[in-house]
């Protein structure tokens, strides 16, 4: 699952991975506030089709991601930007 990046500005990136759409910001250098305590500060991952947010994290999981499409989004994400 690659992401397709639509917009960079600054250290945000938005675009799509799989069957969703994403918004991440990122840093430099990994945080305590970060995801795994990586560079992802912000996450919000929603299905292209508009329905319910499938994981949001804002320095916390405000949802985690339950299905398993959504977490190797995630975990691809993390990767990437961690």
């Amino acid at each position: 699952m690659d992401p397709i990046i639509t917009k960079r500005v600054g250290n945000w990136t938005r675009g799509y991975i799989g069957p969703f759409r994403f918004e991440i910001k990122h840093f430099d250098e990994p945080s305590v506030f970060g995801i795994n305590e990586g560079r992802i500060s912000k996450l919000w991952l929603k299905p292209k089709d508009g329905s319910q947010i499938a994981a949001a994290y804002e320095r916390g999981w405000d949802k985690r991601p339950e299905t398993k499409e959504a977490q190797e989004a995630v975990d691809t994400l993390c990767t990437l930007w961690n």
